[in-house]
């Protein structure tokens, strides 16, 4: 019995999971096609049905094993192909490009906090605004290739963006290795903005 509630627990959480997921590279696909790059849109990315954007390792394997090895979980879709020739001003829609995705986790944030107040007793709401919160946060993180690191893409020559772009996995490795001397200062952030959006809607 135990067993079983686990792995319902661990579906729904996969559940929400992957909706979140979804809102998060349709935004970046929609943002790009709106601003001029049609590339995700032809690949079929433009799109909420999480099966576009599940990408068997990092949005399936991966938190998986560290869910059941008791790690803090986090996993990765497809990544939603841009192609900068097809922007006006590359560095800036780029930049643009990438905020939208945590900008749309915030949204679905503060909307699942809204109907949380109407549904107090729903976990699934609940769980919805944490993950999305977390989602935003650990993704508007300036290190490649995370999107905030998109960021560097206004301040740097191409040659040199791109370069860190490549180191981008290498780098990111690293800070997820060392992840356990600062996580306090990361979670105790993603508890704060959790806690203000839905105190927002408690009147």
């Amino acid at each position: 019995m135990e067993f079983l509630s686990t792995f319902i627990g661990l579906a729904v959480t996969f559940g929400v999971f992957f909706v979140s997921l979804s809102v998060h590279e349709f935004a970046h696909a929609f943002a790009s096609y709106k601003l001029g790059d049609p590339t995700a849109k032809l690949e079929g990315r433009m799109t909420l049905n999480p099966l576009a954007h599940i990408d068997p390792l990092g949005t399936v394997i991966v938190p998986i094993f560290l869910s059941i090895s008791g790690l803090p979980a986090f996993g990765w879709a497809k990544p939603v192909h841009v192609n900068l020739a097809n922007f006006q001003k590359p560095p800036r829609d780029n930049f643009f490009t990438a905020l939208s995705g945590p900008l749309a986790n915030f949204i679905l944030a503060f909307i699942c906090a809204f109907l949380l107040s109407v549904f107090p007793q729903s976990e699934i709401l609940g769980m919805f605004v944490v993950i999305n919160v977390v989602l935003a946060v650990f993704n508007l993180l300036p290190i490649p290739p995370l999107d905030g690191s998109k960021i560097w893409h206004l301040f740097l020559s191409d040659e040199s963006y791109f370069a860190l772009e490549r180191l981008g996995p290498v780098i990111l490795i690293t800070v997820l290795f060392f992840l356990s001397y600062f996580d306090n200062y990361l979670f105790g952030l993603i508890t704060t903005i959790t806690n203000a959006i839905i105190n927002v809607f408690q009147f």
